[in-house]
């Protein structure tokens, strides 16, 4: 019978990072494999279908943004429930996630039924490009209604520990869709659309596990049936999680504005951008793993008021980020026309792609730092610090700079990634400082925690 971990992790705090780091980390492994397949199978198709696909990707990240804002108000809560030794508080806080997971669902299907091609032209995507791009989102937008409470179940259980139940679930998923992409793509002759058939299948598929799983693995047993509706309980998961969902979506208007850039110089610079963007996922895989792993600790520590294994763990994480993110940005620096042919047999493609990931490798280690802050803070229950230090980076700095260049002084695409690099140096300092004062306030603090 599964049991609550906080005595474990609090035991041994720089284990369990590495612990509940491990199953998140092989999930994205596998999950930045079927990424990079799937881009490699649809750019066989050619320019105009990857270029559909990068065009794609801001909505991608747009429904990531709302699952991800649910999912980390709701996992926070659960962590410092649990910390507190609070299971039935921490059961209700998950049963509401699931219930507004569905609501978004069903939200977000309508109004994308009603405004997808004005999205897409106002992205930029015309002609070919714009017909293949509604074609793929108009099948995702149906596979949503399981997409959506399956991220919610899969942080359900990181919040409680356990990252080895998700990563069951992902690499399942992930397997089954590298295995249907092939067929749909080219055996059944359905090119785009059979990507996204592929990805709904694997949507499915991957609900109707995590069903199985939270009712034979979980520690926090989920009954429906005495489900009540607490707007108090939404309201917090929203506090939380509202800033984060924000958060993400500056994410998908960033791609957007970048896309438009690139656009402004070729639709082969939009198609290098967006292999480029698949690239950078790689590295983003152990900085994701080591700050959903840190916020579930935070929020326990906080739980259970041990702020010196709180801070111990903030900066050890942030370190071990850093350095990771620098590992992968130097062999990307050093084999980057190598890794560009991994997409795409096109020579023009991957030199722009390649030159471009020269300079954008700046960006990673201050990728670490930012987002393992923001998760941090997270975990605190603090959800509008990550928004600021995303809002510093994208709004502040990174797209006006950006503009600035490419529009005004005419420098070429190259300087859309200096503009990167400078926005986050910027949110770095940002959320450096605000951590090192939030953690100041727990050195001698012997506060009653609210949850």
């Amino acid at each position: 019978m599964p049991g609550n971990r906080v005595d474990e992790f609090i035991k041994q705090p720089r284990k369990s990072l590495f612990i509940l780091a491990g199953p998140i980390l092989i999930a994205m492994l596998v999950q930045t494999m079927y990424s990079i397949v799937d881009t490699a199978f649809v750019g066989r198709l050619g320019a105009e279908a990857l270029a559909a696909l990068t065009f794609s990707f801001p909505l991608f990240f747009f429904l990531m943004s709302i699952n991800s804002g649910i999912a980390v108000g709701v996992g926070s809560r659960i962590s410092r429930f649990l910390g507190a030794k609070k299971k039935r508080q921490a059961e209700n806080t998950a049963l509401h996630g699931i219930f507004i997971s569905l609501v978004a669902a069903v939200l977000i299907f309508i109004l994308g039924k009603i405004f997808l091609e004005d999205i897409f032209m106002l992205f930029g995507a015309e002609g070919e490009v714009l017909i293949l791009g509604l074609k793929y989102m108009n099948i995702i937008f149906m596979g949503i209604f399981f997409m959506f409470p399956t991220y919610i179940f899969n942080n359900i259980f990181t919040a409680q520990g356990d990252t080895k139940s998700p990563m069951i679930v992902q690499i399942s998923a992930l397997v089954m869709n590298m295995i249907l992409d092939p067929i749909f793509i080219f055996v059944l002759n359905l090119g785009v659309e059979g990507a996204a058939i592929a990805s709904v299948i694997s949507f499915t598929f991957a609900f109707i596990l995590s069903l199985i799983l939270i009712r034979t693995r979980s520690y926090l047993k989920m009954e429906f049936k005495s489900f009540s509706l607490d707007l108090g309980q939404v309201f917090d998961i929203f506090k939380v999680g509202g800033p984060a969902m924000i958060m993400m979506l500056l994410m998908s208007f960033y791609v957007v504005f970048i896309n438009r850039f690139m656009a402004h110089f070729s639709i082969n610079h939009v198609a290098a951008f967006g292999v480029a963007s698949r690239l950078e996922s790689v590295v983003a895989m152990p900085i994701i793993a080591f700050s959903f792993s840190a916020m579930t600790l935070v929020g326990m520590f906080y739980g259970a008021k041990r702020y010196d294994l709180l801070r111990d763990i903030s900066w050890f994480t942030i370190k071990i980020g850093v350095a990771f993110s620098a590992l992968i940005g130097l062999i990307f620096f050093l084999f980057s026309t190598f890794f560009m042919g991994i997409f795409t047999t096109d020579m023009t493609l991957i030199t722009i792609g390649a030159a471009y990931i020269h300079i954008n490798v700046l960006t990673f280690p201050l990728m670490a730092v930012g987002m393992i802050t923001s998760r941090i803070m997270q975990g605190l229950g603090l959800g509008m610090p990550g928004l600021i230090i995303n809002l510093t980076r994208i709004v502040f700095v990174a797209i006006p700079v950006a503009y600035v260049f490419v529009y005004i002084f005419e420098y070429s695409y190259l300087s859309i990634a200096v503009a990167m690099v400078l926005g986050g140096i910027a949110s770095n300092i940002v959320g450096l400082f605000w951590l090192v004062m939030k953690l100041k306030q727990y050195t001698h603090s012997n506060k009653v925690i609210d949850l």
